[in-house]
């Protein structure tokens, strides 16, 4: 049966900043692959109904796999909603990703649901590509460099 992950963070920038890296395939490029992957960014509509596709690349092995989907909501700042399949018969089915951002005293609480995760993939080692991800984010968005 397919399984779930819930994270929570709090950033120190603003939840504006936050929207953008996740809809910004430069940025998103950055900071989604987990440590020891690339990404290629293949296509980032980020418009309701848009599509996203992209690849992982083991840097060690070369191997790589590619996913994609469809935002379903997009309200900038606050929350996303968007699918991912992956392009591989062995990970099948569909997984919702929902991100909900709000501005808080020292900047954004975000939570973020992955569900729907298939059943090849251990829930924990999602978890753990999740924490490695959102880490790289924090580097790519607290930074207040104003030039």
């Amino acid at each position: 049966m397919p399984s779930t992950v819930k994270l929570h963070r709090v950033l120190a920038t603003s939840p504006e900043k936050v929207y953008r890296a996740f809809v910004e395939p430069d940025a998103a490029a950055s900071w989604l692959p987990p440590n020891g992957f690339l990404c290629t960014v293949h296509e980032l509509d980020a418009t309701v109904g848009g599509k996203h596709r992209m690849s992982f690349r083991n840097f060690t092995t070369g191997q790589s796999h590619a996913f994609g989907g469809i935002y379903k909501e997009l309200v900038p700042g606050e929350r996303l909603v968007y699918t991912d399949a992956f392009d591989h018969p062995n990970l099948p089915g569909e997984m919702t990703v929902t991100v909900t951002l709000a501005a808080v005293s020292v900047g954004t609480e975000m939570h973020i649901e992955q569900h729907g995760i298939p059943d090849v993939i251990p829930r924990e080692a999602c978890y753990l590509g999740w924490q490695e991800s959102l880490i790289k984010l924090a580097r790519l968005v607290e930074p207040d460099i104003p030039q």
